[in-house]
């Protein structure tokens, strides 16, 4: 903080105008022809928003050289933003290409990191475009004006300061994901058996609490801080509970059944209150809860569900689904592996996503103490 302060000490700032300092281009020649997008290919295609890289091309023209003019790609109607510094091509027109005016005046990079600590300020059902209307006449600071070289300067270590931020959380990021591919890795070679391995249905293995379940309307739950579990997690908080201690539970129902977004398979401890979209199975151990949980999560359950509309995997279908039954060592084992990886890769109190959670926090941070002059 007191090298910050000492950078920012006794500086005169000026708000300018966007449009003052930044010039615009329209995508239209960098657009994709053709959508039979292939990992294999060398050439990107982007979009402004979450997704960012939708996949990649083997088009060889109309390429915007990002790596030798880095640019900030904006989506024109929901102003989400990108930097971007290697080459690409575009999915659509719906979005504005920024790039300085002047580098030696206003650095496009320090420009990138002020436009990220704007609220949004759109509304609701307004789709227009906000580039010129909007954007274009937001006012950022340049720091001493009058001396373009110090001004220059001091964008410069802003920009080395934050980068530096946004370096580590990339640098974890890269991290999560190769330890999530090892996870994947691991987790089928651990879940993979030969014929020496027999497997068990599940009704043999656990015992199913099913009937002990019971569904409350919404209107009618009192509230409290003991969770109510759905098919997919935690759907609310009541005043009491129907079980107590350490299950399994299974979704029943839903489309996460075919889509998979989040496990189907999840285990609870403590106090707690199912509905019936949710199976609830009791194991004797930790080690064989687990592992069936990991399992259940790595296989392919669409031969056990019914319902195209509506998917559903009921009870007879769930107590007939084969489980190998390994050693209870073995079991132990495995789920000890498998549990370092699900903490270091999914944890959000003590995992890489808890440490990336705080580096973003650490950068917003120090992004408001210089930014805000």
């Amino acid at each position: 903080m007191s090298t910050l302060d000492k950078l920012l000490e006794g500086v005169e700032v000026e708000w300018k105008a966007l449009g003052d300092y930044t010039d615009y281009e329209q995508p239209t020649k960098y657009r994709v022809k053709t959508k039979e997008y292939q990992d294999s290919f060398n050439t990107p295609v982007l979009t402004a928003g979450k997704t960012f890289i939708l996949g990649y091309t083997d088009e060889t023209d109309g390429i915007y050289k990002g790596a030798e003019k880095p640019v900030i790609i904006f989506d024109d109607f929901t102003t989400a933003n990108k930097w971007v510094d290697f080459d690409f091509k575009v999915k659509s027109s719906a979005m504005k290409m920024i790039t300085s005016r002047d580098e030696s005046k206003g650095l496009l990079r320090y420009i990138f990191h002020w436009m990220n600590t704007l609220q949004s300020d759109l509304v609701d059902g307004d789709h227009k475009r906000q580039w010129i209307s909007n954007y274009a006449n937001k006012k950022f600071p340049i720091p001493c004006p009058d001396n373009p070289e110090k001004s220059l300067k001091i964008q410069k270590e802003i920009v080395r300061i934050l980068d530096t931020f946004t370096e580590l959380t990339t640098e974890l990021t890269t991290e999560l994901t190769a330890r999530k591919k090892q996870y994947e890795y691991y987790r089928e070679q651990l879940l993979t058996f030969d014929e020496r391995i027999e497997f068990e249905s599940l009704d043999n293995l656990a015992e199913n609490l099913d009937s002990k379940r019971k569904p409350i309307a919404s209107g009618l739950r009192e509230s409290g801080d003991i969770p109510y579990y759905g098919a997919s997690g935690i759907v609310d908080y009541v005043k009491d509970y129907i079980f107590d201690g350490d299950f399994l539970l299974i979704s029943e129902d839903g489309a996460n059944l075919t889509v998979r977004k989040t496990p189907i398979a999840f285990s609870i401890s403590g106090k707690n209150w199912v509905n019936n979209h949710a199976h609830v199975l009791k194991f004797d151990t930790y080690g064989e809860r687990r592992f069936v949980e990991y399992y259940l999560n790595s296989i392919d359950l669409s031969p056990y569900i019914s319902g195209a509309a509506q998917p559903k995997l009921n009870k007879r279908n769930l107590n007939s689904i084969k489980i190998p039954n390994p050693s209870l060592e073995e079991k132990q084992r495995i789920v000890n592996i498998l549990d370092k990886f699900d903490t270091l890769t999914t944890s959000i109190s003590e995992g890489l996503p808890k440490e990336i959670e705080l580096r973003k926090k650490q950068y917003e941070y120090y992004r408001s103490k210089l930014l805000s002059f």
